[in-house]
């Protein structure tokens, strides 16, 4: 009988354009996962349609929902929300 192992299912949380550098070197080192390039198109006025490739970190799920807690909570900070 042949074992299979399924590869864990992964996610990407897209890195919104503008968020400072140190917060995604942050997110590199206290993570596990990896920083990808991810295309996405734009559904903007000025850019519908067109396709831009956009930062991301590829990680598991409960990974990905700390990963997107923490840039939220580090780009309040930032904004000197909190």
């Amino acid at each position: 009988m042949a074992e299979t192992s399924e590869a864990p299912e992964l996610y990407d949380v897209v890195i919104p354009p503008g968020v400072p550098q140190k917060i995604i070197r942050e997110i590199v080192t206290k993570f596990p996962g990896e920083l990808i390039d991810k295309p996405q198109r734009m559904k903007f006025a000025n850019m519908d349609g067109d396709e831009r490739e956009l930062l991301a970190f590829r990680s598991d799920l409960a990974t990905a929902q700390a990963v997107e807690k923490f840039i939220y909570d580090r780009l309040k900070a930032f904004i000197g929300e909190e």
